[in-house]
């Protein structure tokens, strides 16, 4: 049973200051508590089931006596009902604490989730375009809405407007905005179906891919030219040129020559190997040299204080745009990564090669499960052929009236 007491005044109440519990009446079990340290605070002491229980009501004098006892009131009405005032209390606690977790921006959620994976990525130029893409394109519609308030709707506005004109970046933008939402649902900051997702939704609303992204194929040079763009280019001084007759040699990427160490490279055995983390497809792949592209590399200079094959003056690795200036140099409307659909052609067009054989020599991935499962092997020593048969392509000037071979030491 609640202690019964004298009703107080407030003045009375104001010169409480002893440590300990002061009854103040007006409401059963009503009391002000004072501590060691001199501060006073509200309690009501009651039962609530079988438990006793010390309810805070606020402190004094921020709550009034008046407060205190209509407060008091409320409560004892709770408890008459049915209601665990404290009880009640910490679901508000933590229905605000949850309310608060919810109001995590996109912004914010896509920033944490670029820190959560960036470490998985390949290198910082990834996550480098994904933030640039969301800064660009998604922030301004939705970085400062709450991940649980983002609706289809928001998804829509902003890829309609660059999904005609900027087809690529548009379906990268999806994706991206797809995985933070994902995150965010997983880390409990939303919830129900993600409104990025295309299969099944998204699908329905917008155009797909294919029907409107305009196919923007790389400059190639016909292959019955490359002969003769190979003497030219063999007049090109610089690492920069070099780098370009390695390329085409060897039908690689500009990304995998211009990274290529000498530690890859066996020039006895011919074989240039790159790792997995290198490659696109984050698989190692193996190329046999051509003795045209092993002389190439013999002739090279090896740089003191880097193991690259193709330093920059700085011992860097080349730009990106450094085979580009090359062909510009050359007046040639042709693109480095061309050279590649130039050997595809060759090798599609004119050689008995098994088509898995010019996509191995290429990386590619072949999309067939069963064709990959039947070519599980590299293919290796239908490839070194298949390479000596395109250093000897590369190596002989056609023209209408004669056939010039312009090297001796190509592999027959």
């Amino acid at each position: 049973m609640a202690r019964k007491a004298k009703e107080l005044s407030a003045l009375e109440v104001n010169r409480l200051t002893k440590a300990g519990y002061h009854f103040v009446g007006g409401v059963s079990g009503l009391a002000l508590q004072v501590s060691p340290s001199g501060a006073r605070s509200w309690i009501l002491r009651a039962t609530v089931g079988t438990r006793r229980r010390d309810i805070g009501l606020g402190g004094f004098p921020d709550v009034t006596l008046a407060g205190a006892r209509e407060a008091a009131r409320t409560a004892r009405e709770k408890i008459k009902n049915g209601i665990d005032p404290v009880e009640e209390s910490k679901a508000k606690r933590s229905a605000l604490a949850a309310a608060q977790a919810s109001a995590l921006t996109f912004s914010d959620a896509a920033a944490k989730y670029i820190a959560a994976h960036e470490s998985g990525w390949k290198n910082a130029k990834h996550a480098a375009q994904w933030s640039a893409t969301l800064e660009s394109y998604a922030y301004p519609t939705i970085g400062k809405i709450r991940v649980s308030d983002i609706e289809t709707a928001h998804v829509v506005s902003i890829l309609e407007s660059i999904w005609k004109t900027k087809t690529e970046t548009a379906s990268r933008l999806r994706g991206r905005i797809e995985s933070v939402l994902d995150w965010a649902t997983v880390r409990g900051y939303r919830k129900g179906e993600n409104p990025a997702r295309w299969r099944g939704h998204l699908d329905k609303l917008l155009p797909a891919r294919s029907k409107v992204q305009k196919v923007d194929h790389h400059a190639a040079l016909p292959f019955g030219e490359i002969g003769a763009f190979m003497v030219e280019l063999a007049k090109v001084e610089g690492l920069g040129a070099r780098a370009l007759e390695f390329a085409i040699l060897t039908a690689a990427r500009s990304g995998e020559v211009r990274g290529a160490t000498w530690s890859e490279i066996d020039l006895t055995a011919k074989v240039w190997t790159i790792p997995a983390s290198r490659m696109k497809a984050e698989k190692e792949h193996r190329i046999p040299l051509s003795d045209t592209a092993v002389s190439l590399l013999e002739a090279l200079p090896r740089i003191a204080g880097t193991d690259l094959v193709f330093p920059s003056a700085k011992n860097a690795q080349l730009s990106d745009m450094t085979l580009t200036a090359v062909l510009r140099r050359m007046e040639k409307p042709v693109t480095a990564h061309g050279f590649r659909s130039t050997f595809r052609d060759w090798a599609g067009e004119t050689t008995a090669y098994p088509r898995e054989v010019i996509e191995h020599a290429l990386a590619h991935q072949l999309k067939d499960k069963a064709e990959a499962s039947y070519a599980r092997g590299t293919l290796f020593e239908k490839r070194r052929r298949l390479m000596n048969d395109w250093a000897k392509q590369c190596g002989t000037v056609q023209s209408t009236a004669t056939v010039t071979p312009i090297r001796s030491n190509t592999a027959a």
